[in-house]
């Protein structure tokens, strides 16, 4: 499953893009985290919007070991909602305590092969992709969740477990291509 560029056991892509702090990040920007979540998001989607709290939530459990960065590939031309002057606005609103990346060409999008928004792929420290999927069973009910597909595997990540569930299939947008 995963997607068509990476599957289980794959090497992370690297990328150099814009945050909404005006810096750029790479990989290298994130060396010392034990786990590095890339999700492909955006501003209008309705299941990214519903996960942004739970996103933020995550960094700020795992501050200490993992790091999420949010990287927005939507045209933003059709999709003038994604633009990255209403992505600053976006993460200001939000309280983001992880980088938001523009990539605004969007080679890293198709170098992950992500289809959707949001789409998660978890990196374990060597940024090999341990899991490809959800953040839970529930996107709309948060009180109702009842399996936490990504909390478990950093937590397995973290105890150097196997990862009992390592995809699930994403849920939400596609990603407005150019």
């Amino acid at each position: 499953m995963a997607t068509s560029q990476l599957k289980i056991g794959s090497n992370a892509p690297d990328f150099n893009l814009i945050s909404t702090d005006d810096k750029y990040y790479s990989l290298d920007s994130f060396k010392d985290a034990k786990g590095l979540i890339v999700v492909f998001g955006c501003n209008h989607c309705p299941y990214v919007i519903a996960n942004e709290e739970r996103l933020v939530q995550i960094q700020n459990d795992y501050k200490d070991s993992i790091q999420v960065v949010e990287i927005n590939s939507n045209d933003d031309v059709g999709y003038p909602e994604d633009s990255f002057e209403n992505m600053k606005i976006r993460a200001a609103e939000r309280g983001f305590t992880f980088p938001y990346l523009r990539d605004a060409d969007q080679t890293v999008a198709k170098a992950y092969g992500a289809t959707h928004t949001p789409e998660i792929f978890l990196f374990d420290e060597e940024r090999k992709l341990i899991y490809h999927g959800k953040i839970d069973d529930n996107w709309q009910f948060p009180d109702q969740v009842k399996t936490h597909y990504l909390r478990n595997a950093i937590d397995e990540m973290l105890e150097g477990k196997e990862i009992s569930v390592p995809e699930t299939f994403s849920i939400g947008c596609t990603i407005k291509w150019k």
